[in-house]
Formats: structure tokens, C-alpha cells, sequence
């Protein structure tokens, strides 16, 4: 199938604040994409009635379809109808959140065009409105999984044309928070919400 854009904390040790995130890396997932894995932990949340939070649908335009039989069709050509945004929304304790999922095979740092401009403006008009923002980032190699605050990705993106165009691991471990995996739910992210949360109210 062929798909076209149009237009072509800090890791520290747990305080009272802060939620425990051990760093000890799980390799029991490896195979499962970042985004099988927050949509099991998403569903967990919605079943248990702690949040409601999916991915957003993206919207195709579908232009050539083939039937090698009837009973089925295989899509050959379609197109993104409007820019899409972030990959997931929903709504925790009364906050909006708005989050994307990224993976990267890079070693040392997180490459900058994983994201698309209309994405970064998506998640800084979000912010504007007092919505919660932020990404999480897989390391593939190591299974090492980062919530990382919306403002570190603004911060990186504003000034990619003039200095390095991607966010070293370094800065991802210092400022972001590492998520351990778990069982259940899998990948554990709202303890962190709930930091980011509590830091608000301050």
C-alpha cells in the first residue's frame, strides 16, 4: 500500500513527589513494537476505569483498491486526507493529555525528523490550553523506554537549523523519565503523569 503526506524528572531517586522508577532494563518484550505495548497498557487503563486514552485514528483517502477475489481487497493506493497530529489523546484525573510514541535504533541520541512540524505546533497549541504534553521514547537495542516532557522536545526543535538536529541520550536520561516495564500494565507511564501533575500545582 502506498500512502502520501499532502504535500508530499530528572531520573532521581523516588521522593514522596516522585514515583520509583528503578532502572533496571526488561528485555522480556523485545519484538513487541512501542505502540502494541501502549496500546495493551492503554487498554488496561480503560478496562480498570483509570483513564480513557487511544490512538487517534488517521484519516486515509483510499484511491486504488485491487480484488484478486471476491471475498478480498487489497488497498494499493491512498492518501493522508489532513496532516495528522499526535498518536495518542486522552483524558487522566481531569488533565487532556496528548503524547506521541517513537522508537529509534540510535545509540546516543534521538533523531529530531522523527517528528513533523505540524506535530511539535499541535503539542505546543495543546499547552497553550493546559493540556499535558510529552513523548515517549523507545531505544530499541537496549528496550530502554523515556517519558520525555513536551518542553525538552520544543526546546531541541526551536534550535535544530542553528545546533545539532537530535536530543543526545544524555539530555533524555537527565530531563526525562525512564520507564520500567512492568506486568501489569506494561509500560507504566500515568506514575510519571502523575509527577508532572503534582509539579503543576506547585
Amino acid at each position: 500500500m502506498v500512502i502520501n503526506y499532502p504535500n508530499g524528572e530528572k531520573f532521581q531517586k523516588a521522593t514522596s513527589a516522585q514515583p520509583s522508577l528503578t532502572k533496571k532494563v526488561n528485555y522480556g518484550n523485545r519484538g513487541m513494537s512501542l505502540e502494541q505495548e501502549i496500546n495493551k497498557t492503554n487498554q488496561y487503563y480503560r478496562e480498570r476505569g483509570i483513564a480513557v486514552i487511544h490512538k487517534k485514528p488517521i484519516p486515509i483517502q483510499i484511491v486504488n483498491v485491487d480484488y484478486p477475489k471476491r471475498s478480498a481487497a487489497v488497498i494499493k493506493e491512498a492518501y493522508f486526507r489532513q496532516a495528522s497530529t499526535t498518536d495518542y489523546n486522552g483524558v487522566y484525573k481531569s488533565h487532556y493529555l496528548d503524547f506521541e510514541a517513537k522508537e529509534t535504533k540510535n545509540k546516543t541520541s534521538f533523531p529530531l525528523n522523527n517528528f513533523h512540524e505540524h506535530q511539535i505546533d499541535h503539542m505546543k497549541a495543546c499547552q497553550q490550553q493546559g493540556g499535558i504534553c510529552f513523548t515517549i521514547i523507545k531505544f530499541s537495542l537496549t528496550q530502554e523506554i523515556y517519558l520525555v516532557p513536551a518542553e525538552i522536545i520544543f526546546e531541541y526543535w526551536d534550535r535544530r537549523f542553528k545546533e545539532r538536529k537530535s536530543i543526545p541520550k544524555s539530555i533524555i536520561q537527565e530531563a526525562g523519565y525512564f520507564i520500567n516495564y512492568k506486568i501489569q500494565p506494561l509500560i507504566p507511564y500515568l506514575n510519571i503523569v502523575d509527577h508532572l501533575i503534582s509539579q503543576r500545582q506547585k
